[in-house]
């Protein structure tokens, strides 16, 4: 009699694809999670440069308002004693403050900051962050009329937090050899442009020749 035929026996699984496949899907989770960082860097990065080019470039224009307030055209009667500036009496130590009404053919010494003898200088010192009457510089557009865009108390985009601000010191002019002539003086001035947060500062400076 012939012998009756068997089905073969399945085979046994073991279970390894399964973990495959994990290591698989663990690998693509670190990856993946790794991509997400690298770029949200990069975003962080890409935006505190714009910010402080912001700032920088606000900076730069409280240096150009400053050479305005210096040889005018300009409000008051500043430009016509700095422009041929000769005497330093109206740079007062620790910088002036704004005058809620200056007297007739007065000076407004806002920001005027007298060399020290010793020490610090003044742009060292002062705080540009500070507004209003107790401010020691000059907010942008002060002494020269011009206008400044800014957000100023609520941060809506990415035009600086507030107007830039500056101080100008007078240093004497390394050039003028001869003592026969009055002195003349050379002009510090330092500015600090806000970013559209006010902690993002930039602080530019310049040695200026009317």
């Amino acid at each position: 009699m012939k012998q009756p035929l068997h089905a073969p026996c399945a085979s046994h699984q073991g279970g390894v694809s399964l973990i495959v496949v994990l290591l698989i899907l663990i690998v693509v989770s670190v990856l993946g999670v790794g991509g997400a960082q690298i770029a949200l860097l990069a975003e962080r990065g890409a935006r505190n440069d714009r910010d402080m080019q912001v700032a920088w470039q606000a900076s730069e224009a409280a240096l150009q308002d400053a050479e305005f307030d210096i040889h005018g055209p300009g409000t008051g009667n500043r430009s016509a004693v700095l422009g041929s500036l000769q005497k330093t009496d109206m740079f007062v130590t620790g910088c002036g403050k704004s005058l809620a009404e200056v007297p007739s053919g007065a000076i407004d010494t806002l920001g005027l900051c007298a060399l020290p003898v010793s020490g610090k200088p003044a742009w060292q010192t002062v705080n540009f962050t500070v507004t209003g009457n107790d401010a020691q510089t000059i907010e942008f557009g002060r002494f020269t009329g011009r206008s400044f865009a800014a957000n100023e108390s609520a941060n809506k985009g990415i035009e600086p937090f507030k107007a830039p601000r500056y101080v100008i010191e007078p240093i004497p002019d390394p050039g003028e050899r001869d003592l026969s002539l009055p002195s003349k003086y050379l002009f510090r001035v330092t500015a600090m442009g806000f970013g559209p947060r006010e902690d993002i500062q930039a602080v530019t400076q310049i040695i200026y020749r009317n």
